[in-house]
């Protein structure tokens, strides 16, 4: 099932020529992923797109169910943190997004959590993950290339939350950052690249209450003849700069030397092509199944005003069931 990504550069591009419809997914390594023409077709994997889904017959929200969290220590977190942090005192790197792997405890399947999710990119594989990302990543429509970079979040039942977070320093600095890098990728396969909404918030459900985050949309004109190298000009933009960081080559050496361990899918994309629009998201809110076990993959972005406790506690915070 699995394919190397020069393989899916291949496959994307004989599909954009012919507007064969198809989805697929990257992971963050760049150098596994999956394609799949006329996916609406087949139901081993399951996906949602925006609202276009092979999901059938999808069950109500069970009334009760067990989830459970299980984070590792402050102290453990606190390692990997200053690691981050001597980095970005050394100018090695200006912001890095650093994640965790929390083991969780849940009577629900992954299928059932996909089934029961509401976001706007939803994808299971058997045996393997299931994500509920509300971030979009690149959306191409009728000759125009869209990023909504996603970064900045707070509880939202905290007193005047949407005004706090509009207002703090460091989630400001962060959302100019990557709205800037994302700026940069654009213009590598675009014109007129243009900031075109700063800041919007999201409100996003949560098993324990909601969320708001903020995003910016970017937009780009694409020359005549993308759809010819649709696989060249997507791969240009990965991996995708929220889950990443910047400047790109040196952030991704900190993050690996910090987490030492590979994210796979989790931060990667997915996307759906439906023979002339290609719409994508990028892999938060996920949960991977290795050998009976379950573990939630949650980040967030680091600079050097990032407090490590208040990290600590957003990352945990977004280990969660959006239902």
């Amino acid at each position: 099932m699995f394919i190397g990504c020069h393989q899916i550069i291949i496959k994307m591009n004989e599909a954009g020529r012919s507007k064969t419809p198809f989805l697929f997914a990257v992971n963050f390594e760049m150098n596994e992923g999956f394609f799949i023409e006329n996916p609406l077709k087949q139901s081993r994997i399951l996906f949602n797109i925006n609202g276009i889904t092979n999901a059938k017959n999808v069950p109500e929200t069970p009334k009760s169910y067990i989830f459970k969290r299980y984070p590792e220590s402050f102290e453990t977190y606190e390692k990997r943190f200053y690691c981050a942090m001597d980095a970005l005192h050394k100018e090695e790197t200006f912001l890095l997004n650093l994640t965790i792997k929390t083991p969780i405890e849940t009577s629900l399947s992954l299928q059932e959590i996909f089934n029961y999710s509401s976001a706007k990119y939803r994808l299971y594989v058997p045996e393997k993950f299931v994500c509920f990302s509300p971030e979009q990543f690149v959306i191409i429509k009728y000759g125009k290339i869209f990023m909504h970079p996603m970064k900045g979040t707070i509880d939202a039942t905290l007193p005047n939350a949407a005004e706090r977070l509009l207002s703090d320093y460091k989630e400001t600095a962060e959302h100019q950052t990557i709205t800037e890098l994302t700026l940069n990728d654009l213009k590598q396969v675009a014109t007129s690249v243009k900031v075109t909404r700063s800041r919007y918030i999201d409100k996003l459900k949560t098993n324990n209450g909601y969320m708001l985050q903020t995003s910016s949309e970017i937009e780009g004109t694409l020359p005549t003849n993308y759809m010819q190298n649709l696989g060249i000009l997507f791969f240009k933009l990965l991996p995708a700069g929220s889950i990443l960081g910047t400047p790109r080559n040196a952030t991704l050496r900190v993050i690996r030397n910090c987490e030492n361990q590979n994210r796979g899918f989790y931060s990667g994309v997915a996307g759906y092509f439906d023979g002339e629009n290609l719409d994508s998201g990028v892999l938060i809110r996920f949960i991977e199944e290795k050998n009976g076990k379950m573990y939630f993959r949650s980040g967030g972005g680091i600079t050097v005003d990032s407090q490590c406790e208040s990290e600590y506690n957003e990352a945990v915070q977004k280990v969660y069931l959006p239902f």
